[in-house]
Formats: structure tokens, C-alpha cells, sequence
């Protein structure tokens, strides 16, 4: 089937008829796989203050949008720091840190030494840095912090105060640049490079895939405890997961890939249409840059080149790509702050009501929901991959 697009939500569709229908494959495992994943599992289940986020049945919802059931993956209360995000950034610090001793001491040093503070004197020379749009850079604030290195981090013209001051109050050195984020990240790797900085980037390019994976496999606890969740008969058949660079999405995908074989689940990839860089790519083919010209409500999801890590495993796993606009996020945003009907009352920040948007329009197109099977009779699980992030702008928003 050809791309659509739906004139009435302005969303554009990608069917991915060249999705592998089997296993996850061996040629993926090298990029992301299960062990990956169990060993972030066992080591983050043991942080301070590790608890698995709720999965929150959005009954009452689901009955107004026309489907069974909606999953909703709350991430908003997520170690404290409000985004799934916190998963990832700070697990990639804490491999940087353990890799760059064992360099320096010639000898095995385990996680525990680190967080115990053994060799807290050495450390506190290290530095990494990274590019972020918010949420991320307070991961990698975060984990520096805690396991005691030093933390640079870059931020484009439009990233809120709120989200600065979130990364400077855990010690990071934070540098605004003039530009989208795709500037920010190109003045981190110059700077970083000048100043033999570690990068723990949550985008892999060529010749930097190290620490994305390890930020990926961090992310893959979110599906473990999903997973932990459901039993088998009550699966979800459509799984939204929303994209920027793809990391998340692609670590989602790969978790869940078996499973949803067996349960013949559709995954959907959803992008702001002001930052369409993976359906761009779908389209060409190979790996195109989207140059980001205005900024789109969905700060997280602002980026315009796509991870080479994840588009590997999206471009073969993903069943469909499609972008929203901005349009219904505030709307959304207060649904789910004042609850529809007795579902709870949820905090809920821009990025994560991205795919109940995505939801609905899909609903809105026949084709497409025909073509994945989206009916009356689906369970769906979205992910709200955060709280209020920025407070006085998600303020601003449900009291807009």
C-alpha cells in the first residue's frame, strides 16, 4: 500500500511491507538483544529507589476512542525525575565510568566499587557530556551525580529554563547553543572531542554506538516490567511508541519483537510532523535528514536524524510510521490531568499523550486502521514516557 495522508489530521502514514514476520533475527542481535537488556535489568532493579512504574488501565478512555482496553505506561514518577529517561542516560554514565577505571587500574572493578564510592578521588576527574532536549541531559546529570564524575551538557535555543535549571541542580555544566537540537549535539561532539570529554548520547552515528546501546538497553526495563504485567490472553495487539531519534522506540520494539510474533501485535511509530525524519527515511530508504525549521510542542520528540542503532531495528520490526501534529496535545494533556470518567487523573507531559493522538488518527483514516487491524475489539498500550518535566509550562498548558 502507498502512503497515505489523512487531510483532516495532517497525519502522514507508512506501511512497512517489508517488516521480517518471524523472530527477532541474529543480524539485530548485534545491534541491541535480550541479554543486553537482562543485564541493565539486574543491575538498575538494585538503585536506590527503583520501583517499576504503574501500568494504568484507561478504561473509560478506551470506551470514548472505540477500543477494548488502553495500557498506559506511566513514566512520570520514574526515580524522581519525571522521564523514562532516567533508565538510560544514568546507566550509560555508570558503564563510561566502570570502562574508563578498568583502563586506568588495569584491573576489574565491579558496579558495587563504583557505588560505593571507591575510587570517588579518580572519578571526579572524568567528564561526560551530552546533546538533549531536557530530559535525557537530567539522566546524564543524574548519573553523574551519583556516581561522582563531572557532566557537561548542550541545549538548543529552545529548551525551557525549567529544564536547564532541572540539569543544573544535579551539578551539570549546561550550554546553550543557538540552532535545534541536531546544532547542539554537532557542538557537543566538537567540544567534547577538544576537550577529551565522554559523550552518553542517546543517538548513535558512525563511529559512536557504544553508549546508545548501553542508554537502549537501560530503556528495554520499562518492557520487562510491562511484560511482568500482562498475561498472555490480555496483550496488547497495538503497541504506539513515539519517536525522536528512536532509541526509545527501538528498544521497545526489540524487547517486546518475540512476543508480539507470537501475538501478532502491530507496532506503530508516531513523529511530530515538524520532525518526520524516520518516515522520511522509510521513504528514501536509507537515512535522511529532516532540517527542523519551527519547534514542535513535543520538545522530546524534536529531533532530525535518526539513530543508526535504532533505524537497523525499526526499518525491520515497526509495522507502521506516521506523524501527528501538534494540534490535540493540550487537549489530551487535560484529559488525562482531570481523568475521563472514573480513570485516574493522570500527569501527564507533552510527549506522553503523543501516541493516544496517534491513536485517534488512525481512527480517522479507514485504510489504515483496516490495514493494522485496529477495531473495536484492540487492546492498545501507549507510553507516557513523562510528567511535568517543566512544571510552569505544563501548568501553562492545562490552565491554557
Amino acid at each position: 500500500m502507498k502512503n497515505t495522508t489523512n487531510k483532516n489530521c495532517s497525519s502522514e502514514f507508512f506501511l512497512n511491507l517489508k517488516k521480517i514476520d518471524d523472530h527477532y533475527p541474529e543480524f539485530l542481535k548485534e545491534v541491541l538483544n535480550e541479554n543486553d537488556s537482562e543485564s541493565a535489568y539486574q543491575e538498575i532493579k538494585n538503585w536506590k529507589n527503583y520501583e517499576p512504574t504503574k501500568l494504568i488501565s484507561l478504561d473509560d478512555l478506551a470506551k470514548k476512542t472505540k477500543v477494548k482496553k488502553i495500557y498506559y505506561k506511566d513514566e512520570s514518577t520514574r526515580f524522581g525525575l519525571g522521564s523514562f529517561k532516567a533508565l538510560g542516560g544514568a546507566f550509560g554514565v555508570l558503564q563510561y565510568v566502570r570502562k574508563k577505571l578498568q583502563d586506568q587500574m588495569n584491573h576489574e572493578i565491579t558496579l558495587k566499587d563504583i557505588k560505593n564510592g571507591n575510587y570517588k578521588d579518580i572519578v571526579s576527574n572524568y567528564v561526560v557530556s551530552t546533546a538533549t532536549d531536557g530530559n535525557h541531559g537530567r539522566s546524564v546529570a543524574y548519573g553523574a551525580q551519583i556516581f561522582g564524575c563531572q557532566c557537561q551538557i548542550f541545549i538548543h535555543s529552545e529548551v525551557s529554563e525549567g529544564r536547564k535549571n532541572a540539569m543544573e541542580e544535579f551539578g551539570a555544566n549546561v550550554i546553550r547553543i543557538n540552532g535545534n537540537y541536531d546544532d547542539s549535539l554537532k557542538v557537543c561532539i566538537d567540544e567534547s572531542e577538544k576537550n577529551n570529554w565522554q559523550i552518553i548520547s542517546d543517538t548513535s552515528y558512525e563511529g559512536y554506538t557504544e553508549y546508545p546501546r548501553y542508554i537502549m538497553a537501560g530503556y528495554t526495563v520499562m518492557a520487562k516490567e510491562i511484560l511482568d504485567d500482562f498475561e498472555e490472553h490480555e496483550f496488547p495487539t497495538h503497541i504506539f511508541l513515539q519517536a525522536g531519534v528512536g532509541g526509545f522506540a527501538a528498544a521497545m520494539c526489540m524487547r517486546f519483537w518475540n512476543t508480539c510474533f507470537i501475538n501478532k501485535t502491530k507496532i506503530i511509530i508516531l513523529e511530530p510532523t515538524l520532525a518526520p525524519c524516520l518516515i522520511d527515511s522509510m521513504r528514501a530508504g536509507e537515512i535522511q535528514i529532516f532540517d527542523i525549521k519551527k519547534e514542535t510542542i513535543m520538545s522530546g520528540l524534536s529531533c532530525g536524524e535518526p539513530s543508526i542503532l535504532a533505524w537497523e531495528i525499526l526499518k525491520n520490526g515497526a509495522d507502521l510510521f506516521m506523524t501527528i501534529n501538534d494540534r490535540n496535545i493540550p487537549e489530551l494533556m487535560r484529559l488525562l490531568a482531570d481523568g475521563q470518567g472514573d480513570d485516574q487523573p493522570i500527569e501527564a507531559g507533552e510527549c506522553s499523550v503523543s501516541g493516544l493522538a496517534a491513536l485517534m488518527a488512525i481512527q480517522e483514516n479507514k485504510e489504515i486502521s483496516d490495514a493494522i487491524n485496529l477495531n473495536h475489539n484492540s487492546r492498545v498500550l501507549v507510553f507516557g514516557t513523562e510528567g511535568a518535566t517543566d512544571p510552569s509550562i505544563y501548568k501553562a498548558i492545562i490552565n491554557g
